[in-house]
């Protein structure tokens, strides 16, 4: 568990891990060179309990704070925990029982709850519903490229699944969702729990907030790195689908990496434009194209879904043919 300037929250974090229902548990607190009570609050917890362990960040940074930890770490089971949020009292338990039932090459996970409920945005809430449809539907990797599908906090491996996907060592942002991408390229079993599993404090000084490593071209990126290497055909022509401030975004990455797409959407008023120096095509050019790969940049669902029977209905696979990037 990183921990940086985390007073506020980190007793009531670490009351709940004290209280869950597992009781077979160690807890390896990572104290991220805070300059508030972080470790001296751990600390304590650790010096009537001594399942809780304190050390200092032998770096700087979440991905140094975990490494850290994970060096320390002796269980047969491993996960992460964020100090600043809690776990319900069947966290630890329910996530054991499910990774233990789907075996190794697998990993656990749960739906998630965002608190407090009077401060949460509506963004927010539709990560949320969409974490936790997912969960429900299990279709994690089916919408891989467009968020980071498994809670950051919430989920558990086999330790030594864990080391075949390189543990923490990976250096790129936002770590979470590379992490998620390895799981992905592994094709690892997602074991979904219908149980809330973890709640996640939304507060203004959350690192997703704040920190540049979680900002949008950070996002982009990544999708994109992985997209190259995992999904992309060579063979195929790459179209770019979406003009809005997320598809420009992508326009940037693939011109950036030297890869040629072209581009189209549905806004008449754009046809015909050259943005970026590609001239903008009609999506419904589509029809008469073949052999190609598709990446959307249109975020609104309803249109999504409308996308989706549309190129259904030229005989095109999601996650195959096409994907969503946002």
């Amino acid at each position: 568990m990183p921990a940086k300037n985390a007073s506020s929250y980190v007793g009531a974090c670490i009351e709940s891990i004290i209280l869950q229902e597992e009781t077979n548990w160690e807890l390896i607190v990572v104290n991220d060179n805070s300059s508030d009570s972080t470790k001296s609050i751990a600390e304590n917890f650790g010096k009537v309990d001594t399942r809780i362990s304190v050390i200092d960040n032998q770096g700087a940074g979440i991905i140094e704070a975990l490494k850290t930890a994970y060096q320390h770490a002796k269980g047969e089971f491993v996960t992460r925990m964020d100090s600043d949020d809690v776990m319900p009292s069947i966290k630890l338990k329910e996530l054991k029982k499910e990774l233990s039932s789907a075996g190794k090459g697998s990993l656990s996970t749960g739906l998630v709850e965002y608190f407090p409920k009077a401060d949460i945005g509506e963004g927010f809430k539709k990560y949320e519903e969409w974490l936790n449809r997912l969960c429900a539907t299990n279709s994690h990797y089916q919408e891989i490229y467009k968020e980071c599908v498994v809670a950051s906090p919430c989920w558990m491996m086999y330790k030594a699944d864990f080391e075949n996907l390189g543990a923490f060592n990976s250096i790129m942002y936002p770590e979470d969702y590379e992490l998620v991408f390895r799981f992905y390229e592994k094709r690892l079993k997602i074991a979904s729990s219908n149980k809330v599993l973890h709640l996640w404090r939304d507060h203004p000084e959350r690192a997703s907030r704040n920190d540049d490593n979680y900002a949008s071209p950070h996002f982009f990126d990544l999708k994109m790195t992985y997209f190259m290497k995992l999904d992309y055909d060579k063979s195929k022509e790459l179209i770019l689908w979406g003009t809005g401030a997320k598809g420009k975004f992508l326009a940037d990455n693939l011109q950036a990496r030297g890869v040629d797409f072209t581009w189209m959407c549905d806004n008449k008023r754009k046809h015909g434009v050259n943005i970026k120096g590609v001239i903008i095509e009609d999506f419904m050019r589509i029809e008469n194209r073949s052999n190609f790969q598709l990446i959307i940049a249109v975020a609104q669902r309803n249109a999504q879904e409308k996308m989706k029977v549309f190129l259904k209905s030229c005989g095109l696979t999601q996650n195959e043919d096409y994907f969503f990037f946002c």
